[in-house]
């Protein structure tokens, strides 16, 4: 991959200290979190929360968006943290929609398959060992590898594969999503999963991953030649800023790619994309909705925080005891989780059936603007779970 240009932390004396947060105030956080989902279980147990709020309260909507298994995925960690039964019941239920949905291919023509089916059916199968699980998410993982252009070898977001307006979009979302295909492969040992994932990996950081460390949301390539195109936008601010929640899931893609291929390389991407984030951070250590802003009155981008927090907590675990960097950036990590609990958490006392206030989908188009989002609320209870237990990732 490419050089890129890495900026120093300005404020690192901020961070050369563990905040004042303490494992009891965690695990209040929890289950303040756990009340909610509690009282979400009677609507979304057959059903699922629609993407983000309005007046911060979730609709109901069926299992054809790209999110509904942020909500499957927060029932698991709610099991693996009670041992609750009730918890793991519902998620098995649910897990029956993903199954309907790929086999009747509802909705599949998108690369969001990996957040479909890493945290409904790839986490069911780690933590039941029900070999129905592990078959459908194969389904899955098949489905995406449709999508994986040999030619520029970069898995397609979405769009129809034969329209040339659409062909050769990779999104930085992505590198979230292709985790499905490094355990396709673990699990079968067909390499065809672990080389498609690897090669949207390396051209996520030659050319979606800006030479200063920011990000462009969205990159074409050329599916005829394999050349790159162009970058782009599509939820930021514009084309030249840096949309908040795609630099944090360059945050956390890369340290994931890194576990499944000890490349140090990814780690050291990681490490630049977040310096770049943490830079740009208010006072309060929770982002703006894109990062061109860092005052005034722009929205906060909660969602992007609870990504990036679990994102630098997996980069300091892959960075060696010597590196200077893997406490600042588990620091860094908590003081945004300590913030996120807060000035941002919905209290179970709250009429919102959401975990956290003051979330963006996307502002260019009005939507979910100030609002609970339903990944948000995962990350935010991954976070959790991270900062309290030693936790096996679901991805």
């Amino acid at each position: 991959m490419k050089e890129i240009k890495s900026e120093n932390i300005k404020n690192i004396e901020k961070y050369y200290n563990k905040p004042e947060i303490t494992r009891e105030q965690i695990k209040a956080a929890i289950d303040e979190a756990l009340i909610i989902i509690d009282k979400n279980i009677e609507d979304f147990s057959n059903n699922f929360p629609a993407s983000a709020s309005v007046n911060h309260v979730y609709s109901c909507t069926e299992n054809t968006d790209w999110t509904p298994a942020f909500w499957t995925g927060m029932l698991w960690l709610a099991y693996e943290v009670t041992n609750d039964e009730k918890y793991k019941k519902v998620a098995e239920i649910q897990c029956e929609t993903y199954k309907n949905r790929i086999e009747k291919r509802i909705n599949t023509e998108t690369h969001d398959l990996g957040f479909l089916y890493t945290l409904s059916c790839v986490s069911a199968y780690k933590l039941t060992k029900n070999e129905e699980y592990k078959d459908t998410a194969l389904k899955a993982a098949d489905a995406l590898m449709e999508r994986y252009n040999e030619k520029a070898g970069i898995i397609q977001a979405w769009g129809d594969l034969n329209d040339p307006s659409e062909s050769g979009r990779m999104i930085v979302d992505c590198s979230m999503n292709i985790p499905l295909l490094y355990w396709a492969f673990e699990v079968t040992g067909n390499k065809k999963y672990y080389d498609a994932a690897y090669s949207h990996i390396q051209k996520t950081g030659d050319y979606i991953v800006r030479d200063d460390a920011s990000t462009f949301h969205t990159f074409y390539m050329d599916v005829e030649t394999g050349e790159p195109r162009f970058g782009t936008t599509h939820q930021g601010n514009s084309d030249n800023s840096c949309w908040a929640r795609g630099q944090a899931w360059a945050i956390y893609g890369f340290p994931l790619s890194y576990k499944y291929t000890s490349e140090k390389g990814m780690l050291d991407i990681s490490s630049k994309v977040a310096n770049y984030f943490i830079n740009r951070l208010p006072e309060d250590d929770i982002c703006y909705w894109d990062l061109v802003f860092t005052s005034g009155n722009e929205e906060r981008d909660s969602s992007s925080a609870a990504i990036a927090i679990c994102g630098l907590d997996e980069l300091s675990k892959g960075l060696s005891e010597m590196d200077d960097y893997k406490t600042i950036y588990k620091n860094a990590g908590l003081s945004m989780l300590k913030s996120l609990i807060d000035n941002y958490a919905v209290s179970s006392k709250d009429s919102s059936n959401g975990l956290l206030f003051h979330a963006v989908y996307s502002k260019p188009h009005n939507r979910g603007v100030d609002e609970c989002c339903i990944w948000g609320d995962y990350y935010y209870m991954e976070a959790l779970v991270r900062a309290y237990k030693d936790w096996e990732l679901y991805w």
